[in-house]
């Protein structure tokens, strides 16, 4: 499997949930059996990755579920999935944990980009129906700065992620992205193409 953190988004338009023999909807169930084994116990998580774009409108995810928890909440975010009848996934990457429901895996991410994922994070989400269930999902700001941060040397195709700044650019404070991506010359070269196909204003950079 490719870097999580650097997977294409693809596919489908719409808003709420996959189409009925939509490329995702084998995807549904378990994304919202995972939402509700965590929300259960108490555990504090958020949809993120490609459903979390698709909830504010962007194209869904064709790949798997990633949730964001935060490092000290994975032990208990495992536990509830177990119970839910999910299993733990051995993960070679020190930044998430894996489980799998049948053939669908769950990614339980913690430390994106070397960022640990925190309250403060969290606090941001927004409550959005995704399949008819309200779950926490990540702030559209949130989402394009651990995207872009993700970029890379060996993982820098930017084709995937375009048009999701398409369509989620009315909701991402840009500046904020700019500044807190700073330090990444692949971050600012992908706002560079955004600014020069005017998806966003050339003096965010």
């Amino acid at each position: 499997m490719v870097d999580v953190q650097a997977r294409s988004w693809t596919a489908g338009r719409g808003s709420g949930a996959p189409g009925p023999g939509g490329p995702a909807e084998g995807l549904l169930p378990s994304l919202k059996r995972a939402a509700a084994a965590m929300r259960d116990a108490d555990v504090r998580y958020a949809l993120a990755g490609g459903f979390a774009a698709y909830a504010h409108g962007a194209a869904v995810s064709t790949h798997d579920v990633d949730f964001v928890v935060r490092p000290e909440d994975v032990g208990a975010a495992l536990e509830a999935l177990g119970e839910a009848g999910m299993t733990h996934l051995e993960s070679p990457e020190n930044w998430l944990e894996k489980a799998c429901d049948g053939d669908h895996v769950i990614d339980l991410i913690h430390t994106p980009s070397g960022r640990p994922v925190n309250a403060e994070l969290l606090s941001r989400t927004r409550e959005i129906p995704v399949g008819a269930v309200f779950m926490p999902v990540l702030h559209p700001t949130d989402l394009a700065i651990m995207r872009l941060l993700a970029f890379t040397e060996t993982t820098c195709d930017f084709s995937g992620f375009l048009h999701v700044c398409r369509a989620l650019r009315e909701q991402v404070d840009w500046p904020r992205v700019a500044a807190e991506t700073a330090d990444s010359p692949y971050a600012y070269a992908f706002l560079t193409l955004l600014a020069r196909l005017n998806v966003i204003e050339g003096g965010v950079l």
